[in-house]
């Protein structure tokens, strides 16, 4: 593991496996659990981040990619989760497939009190929004949870969250 960045080494085994799937694009909330995957996008010639100044941009980016005939993967920490309801609801009923990847605070190992109401909040809200949550909780984890959310959001048609633990992400300290 490369001590000056943590999360790149399974962070290029799941944008292999995105865009292999066929996701070129990554709308994203700058975070510590999307920095090298974002910086990989950046690195590759296919592939493009879309720096959002709020969560529900990113759904609609991901809604708008799918009518073109494209692929998005919306990239962001949980607290953010919060924020997107109202646009996962047009997401419904607009039928149009959403892939997100949320990193997770507010659990396992947590330091910062403030990280957990939101945390707790995470899995309730995006399956009151009928978000299908795929939840890696160690490196083995990660390829089977992402090709079912995957599937999900592009073959099923249905809104899908690769939920990263911090057990897998590590906890920040606060």
């Amino acid at each position: 593991m490369n001590a000056d960045n943590p999360h790149r080494e399974w962070s290029e085994a799941l944008f292999d496996q995105l865009i292999e799937a066929g996701v070129t694009l990554f709308p994203y909330i700058p975070d510590a659990g999307n920095k090298a995957l974002i910086e990989i996008v950046d690195a590759h010639n296919e592939a493009r981040s879309v720096l959002l100044t709020t969560e529900e941009e990113g759904v609609a980016v991901c809604a708008g990619a799918d009518l073109v005939g494209g692929k998005g993967v919306l990239c962001m920490q949980s607290s953010g989760v919060g924020n997107i309801p109202n646009f996962l609801s047009f997401s419904k009923g607009g039928r149009f497939p959403v892939l997100m990847m949320v990193s997770m605070r507010g659990e396992y190992g947590e330091q910062n009190p403030w990280q957990y109401p939101m945390g707790q909040a995470v899995e309730p809200i995006l399956e009151a929004m009928g978000v299908l949550c795929f939840w890696v909780y160690e490196r083995g984890d990660l390829e089977k949870a992402a090709q079912a959310a995957i599937n999900a959001a592009f073959r099923g048609g249905h809104a899908a969250a690769l939920i990263l633990s911090q057990k897998f992400l590590g906890a920040k300290a606060f």
